[in-house]
């Protein structure tokens, strides 16, 4: 197929699912912020109707302060991206990179939000390699 047949368009991008505990608030303000943050990271995209896809991003970020949790974040922020003219590996990786590339600053924003709601400092999540992270994730299926 020529890529001028190839069509992507994004139809809304909305959180699906958002949490955010701080179990020990009180103690944690009251110490000197040197925190130490896990990151963990899971996509996932399914078919919704013809040309149409919905893919989501899902972050659960762990947060330790002198080794007791200081919050935890849970984020899923997710897209409706219809697609049209491409099918099998050439979709799948425009879904593993592209769609997540729209979606990861969004993503992004809420967890800075949420950080500072609960009154820590802003957590800005460095960028991703959705690209390199698709062909690793590729080579290890493969």
């Amino acid at each position: 197929m020529s890529e001028q047949e190839i069509q992507v368009a994004l139809q809304r991008i909305y959180v699906k699912d958002l949490s955010f505990e701080s179990p020990h608030s009180v103690e944690t303000f009251g110490q000197a912020w040197k925190p130490q943050v896990n990151v963990e990271m899971q996509t996932r995209n399914r078919q919704i109707a013809e040309n149409v896809y919905e893919v989501a991003l899902e972050m659960t970020i762990n947060t330790k302060n002198n080794d007791k949790v200081a919050f935890i974040v849970e984020v899923e922020q997710a897209g409706i991206f219809t697609i049209k003219g491409l099918e099998g590996e050439s979709l799948r990786r425009l879904m593993g990179t592209f769609c997540l590339n729209i979606l990861f600053p969004y993503l992004r924003e809420t967890v800075d939000s949420l950080c500072l709601k609960g009154s820590f400092p802003p957590l800005i999540l460095a960028p991703i390699n959705f690209d390199q992270l698709y062909e690793q994730s590729q080579k290890q299926q493969g």
